[in-house]
C-alpha cells in the first residue's frame, strides 16, 4: 500500500561551499598513506593506498575492536604463562594475574601490550591461530579485501599484512564503538589486577593526543620490518577524519599535514535541498491530514566530490488511522558514491485516532464545545 517517493540529489553542490582544495600534493615521508572522511568513507588523499605492507602494532586496532564488542568488559580472566610468552612491548602482565577485558583494552591501545593482545587471543579464540581466524572473518565483513592477520599483536610475519585503505576502513568502524573510542583517546589510565591488589599505570604512546586540536586517537606501531606505522583520527565541528601512514619515518609530521589538509578541504553541508510535504492524508481517521516532520542533518563533503552525494526520501502516499505522535512513518537515506552512510526518520507530529466515534471522551467534548462556540458567535 505504500509507494516509495524518491528524490535524488543530482546537482553539484560545489556552489554551496567556500574555500578551495590545496593545489599542491602533500609531501609525505610515508611509503603508503590515506586520509578519509570517517562518516562517509570519502577518500580525501591517497598515496599507494592499496599497497600491501606490514602494519606492526596498529594490528591491535582489530584485536581491540573484537574485544570491545564483547558484551561484558568487566569479565575477569586469569593470565597463564602461555598468554604472556611473547616478545616486544608489554602492559606488565604476569602469570596468575586476574585481569578484566576492559583493562586489556587499555593495555593494548595505550601501552601497546603484546601480552595483552596475546591474552585476548587465547581468551576469545582459544589460540593465536583461532583468534587470527576471527580477525580475518571480521576483516571480510568490513570489506578489508587486502588484509590478512596472523598475529593479534602485529609481530612480523610474511603473511601478516594490510593496506592504508583497509586500516582506515577498520578504524572508522572501530570508532563507532564507545568503549574503543574512549580507550584510544585516553592519555593515562590506571588499571587494577587481582581484585584490586595490583595496580598498573598505562601511558598512551600517541604524542599527538593533547597537542593536535581535536585528536581522538588511535594507535602507533613499529617493527624493524614495518617501520613506523600510525593511525590517527581527529574531529572538529562535526567533521571526523581518519589518517593512516605505513612505513613513515616522519609520521607525526605526516599526520599533522594530512589532518590539516582534510579539515581545510572538507566543508559542512546543511541538508535543506529535499522538499517534504507538511502533512499526509489520513484514511479512516478522526482527521483528514496529519503533520509530519524530519530532523535536519549535516554532513561533511569536499568540493571535489560533492556531486557523489545523493539522498532518497522513502514515504507513503497516505497513512491509516491509529498512528501516534513521534511514530516513524518513513525515512530519508543519504548516500556517498551510492553507499548509504546516514539515515534520518520521518515522524508524525500528532496522534490519529480511528474515528470520531472512538475518540477519547475529552477530545470529543473539546471538538463539540468548539463547534458550539462557533455557532453561537
Amino acid at each position: 500500500m505504500k509507494k516509495v517517493v524518491c528524490f535524488v540529489l543530482s546537482v553539484i553542490l560545489a556552489f554551496c561551499f567556500c574555500g578551495t582544495v590545496l593545489a599542491q600534493p602533500l609531501n609525505l615521508s610515508a611509503k603508503a598513506a590515506i586520509l578519509i572522511n570517517a562518516e562517509t568513507g570519502e577518500v580525501l588523499f591517497e598515496k599507494s593506498g592499496n599497497m600491501r605492507l606490514s602494519m606492526a602494532s596498529t594490528t591491535k586496532i582489530m584485536t581491540s575492536l573484537i574485544l570491545a564488542e564483547q558484551k561484558n568488559l568487566s569479565k575477569t580472566i586469569t593470565v597463564t604463562e602461555q598468554m604472556v610468552r611473547v616478545e616486544g612491548s608489554s602492559m606488565g602482565l604476569t602469570p596468575g594475574d586476574k585481569v578484566s577485558f576492559e583493562a586489556l583494552l587499555y593495555g593494548m591501545l595505550l601501552a601497546s601490550g603484546n601480552d595483552a593482545a596475546n591474552t585476548v587471543a587465547y581468551a576469545l579464540g582459544g589460540s593465536i591461530n583461532g583468534f587470527a581466524n576471527i580477525m580475518n572473518n571480521k576483516a571480510k565483513q568490513l570489506g578489508m579485501h587486502n588484509t590478512n592477520f596472523v598475529t593479534p599483536s602485529g609481530l612480523d610475519d610474511d603473511a601478516h599484512y594490510t593496506t592504508a585503505y583497509d586500516m582506515a576502513v577498520l578504524t572508522a568502524e572501530a570508532l563507532k564503538n564507545k568503549a574503543f573510542a574512549m580507550a584510544c583517546s585516553t592519555k593515562i589510565q590506571k588499571v587494577y589486577l587481582c581484585d584490586g591488589e595490583k595496580q598498573l599505570t598505562l601511558t598512551n604512546h600517541n604524542k599527538l593526543l593533547g597537542t593536535y586540536e581535536g585528536l581522538i586517537g588511535v594507535k602507533t606501531g613499529f617493527t624493524k620490518k614495518s617501520g613506523r606505522c600510525l593511525v590517527t583520527a581527529a574531529e572538529r565541528n562535526g567533521v571526523r577524519l581518519v589518517a593512516v601512514t605505513l612505513c613513515a619515518p616522519n609520521d607525526w609530521n605526516d599526520h599533522k599535514m594530512l589532518l590539516d589538509y582534510g579539515f581545510e578541504v572538507t566543508k559542512i553541508f546543511e541538508e535543506c535541498a529535499y522538499s517534504l510535504p507538511d502533512s499526509l492524508p489520513v484514511v479512516g481517521g478522526d482527521c483528514d491530514r496529519v503533520r509530519i516532520s524530519s530532523s535536519e542533518i549535516s554532513y561533511a563533503v569536499s568540493e571535489e566530490n560533492a556531486s557523489k552525494f545523493s539522498y532518497k526520501v522513502l514515504l507513503p502516499d497516505f497513512l491509516y488511522s491509529g498512528v501516534k505522535a513521534g511514530q516513524k512513518i518513513g525515512c530519508i537515506n543519504y548516500y556517498y558514491d551510492n553507499k548509504l552512510f546516514k539515515s534520518t526518520d520521518i515522524v508524525c507530529l500528532a496522534d490519529v485516532y480511528h474515528s470520531k466515534a472512538k475518540m477519547p471522551f475529552k477530545k470529543q467534548f473539546t471538538e463539540k464545545f468548539s463547534l458550539l462556540l462557533r455557532l453561537i458567535i
